[in-house]
């Protein structure tokens, strides 16, 4: 077992990553001084694999544990989601001092997460995420939110966990196009300050990620939202590729994964960093090919190319009139680049390998 800690303004968590960390939760969560009832929150899909054990655990270390489902998919990341989440919690009883458990993945931990920012004025919250997608990524750096019907994550508030509990074991239920979605992400923390794990990436020859290599992903994100944890400014290189993805997604009606949206956003990313001169070109073709590789796409879906780029002005991550890129210098540098001319993005998502 891994512990990798989180410092934040108001104190640290622990992330206790290994194989059979799920059923030590109860006893973790006992450690760190909780008490009391606490909620799972769960989907049917999720809970069905992995809610028993760990509800089995919490009862051993001594909690009032239940199980609370909400739909599964990103069309539910909602407010309405959070109102239904809200009916729940007072009929579970749960007070100030109960926990809310977020398991599953990230639209899951987004939702339940804001949930709990926000019951109460504030619950406590541990994420335990189950798709490599959120153990990478959005489970931890407190940022928890729900999408409105113009565009993602623009209702949302930051909520420090107590702990994540990352269990590789669980990655054992979960369908192969999810895995791959989830490499989006960590191929993308390679790129931004982990330019040994991209270069193994390329020579595993698609092999899963080993604990090892999941512990350093995470801890990319790790070491950026330490040093920026309210996103003012180091913190928006965490979103390369995302100007990009977020603006697929929304057009695709959010029926896109995430982690499929990063992977193409990556790749525009790179090559729009290629056509400004600001990276080598066999750093656009790296990246290229590990996506590819990796069975994501590399080709921007088929919208309109002014399509695409009117949705990038509803992303939350825009400045006033310009919109934010975080562009590749090299395998492990990224910068920020607010000042990118509308004909430039728009050659890029016309462009075809």
């Amino acid at each position: 077992m891994q512990t990798i800690t989180v410092t934040h303004p108001a104190g640290s968590y622990p992330i206790f990553l290994g194989d059979g960390a799920l059923a030590q939760t109860g006893a973790r969560l006992a450690e760190l001084g909780r008490r009391g009832r606490c909620a799972v929150v769960t989907n049917p899909t999720v809970g069905q694999h992995h809610a028993e054990p760990l509800l089995a655990g919490l009862t051993e270390a001594g909690f009032e544990a239940g199980r609370i489902n909400i739909p599964d998919g990103e069309q539910h990341k909602t407010l309405d989601t959070v109102a239904d989440l809200y009916d729940l919690f007072i009929e579970a009883k749960l007070d100030r001092h109960s926990t809310i458990i977020a398991l599953g993945g990230g639209v899951l931990g987004d939702t339940a997460g804001f949930a709990a920012a926000t019951f109460l004025r504030g619950l406590p919250l541990v994420q335990i995420p189950t798709t490599l997608l959120s153990m990478v990524d959005a489970s931890v750096g407190g940022k928890t939110g729900v999408d409105l019907p113009q565009g993602k994550n623009l209702v949302g508030a930051f909520k420090q966990p107590e702990m994540v509990v990352i269990d590789p074991a669980v990655l054992a239920t979960l369908p192969e196009a999810e895995y791959r979605a989830g490499m989006g992400e960590v191929i993308k923390h390679g790129v931004i300050d982990a330019p040994d794990l991209f270069a193994e990436l390329e020579h595993g020859g698609g092999q899963k990620l080993s604990a090892e290599q999941l512990a350093r992903s995470v801890s990319v994100k790790v070491k950026v939202v330490q040093e920026d944890p309210f996103e003012h400014g180091r913190r928006a290189v965490l979103n390369l590729g995302h100007t990009f993805a977020h603006a697929f997604e929304r057009l695709a009606n959010f029926q896109m994964r995430h982690g499929e949206a990063v992977g193409t956003g990556l790749v525009c990313a790179a090559r729009l960093a290629a056509r400004l001169g600001l990276c080598a070109g066999d750093t656009t073709e790296r990246i290229t090919a590990l996506v590819a590789q990796t069975g994501l796409p590399t080709e921007p879906p088929g919208f309109p190319a002014e399509d695409i780029w009117a949705a990038m002005f509803t992303d939350k991550k825009r400045q006033g009139n310009t919109i934010r890129f975080i562009l590749p210098r090299a395998i492990g540098d990224v910068a920020i680049f607010d000042n990118i001319r509308k004909e430039d993005v728009l050659a890029v998502l016309k462009e075809k390998l």
